[in-house]
């Protein structure tokens, strides 16, 4: 199930307190999120943010820890991946 980019979802979203994602990678991608934030999140073709419903980031490349699972949208989405910032379309779980 392919993950709606809505202003609600975002609200859900856990990646910006997600410990991959940096305050340095927050920071730089600040004022193009702020853009896609004042247009339609449907017509973006990127955003740093809710990697689950667009793709991977552009500025994550280590993996710090991952809160996928712990997101309302992973849950809500019956998501099965996780590090959807460093996977576009996710890493299945190692177990």
């Amino acid at each position: 199930m392919q993950v709606a980019r809505t202003r609600e979802n975002l609200r859900k979203c856990k990646c910006m307190y997600c410990p991959s994602y940096t305050t340095e990678c927050k920071l730089k991608n600040l004022p193009g999120n702020l853009v896609h934030l004042m247009e339609d999140l449907k017509e973006a073709d990127h955003f740093e943010g809710m990697f689950c419903a667009f793709e991977k980031s552009n500025c994550i490349h280590k993996d710090k820890g991952c809160l996928c699972e712990t997101c309302p949208i992973h849950d809500e989405y019956q998501l099965n991946n996780n590090d959807y910032c460093l996977h576009t379309g996710g890493e299945t779980p190692k177990n």
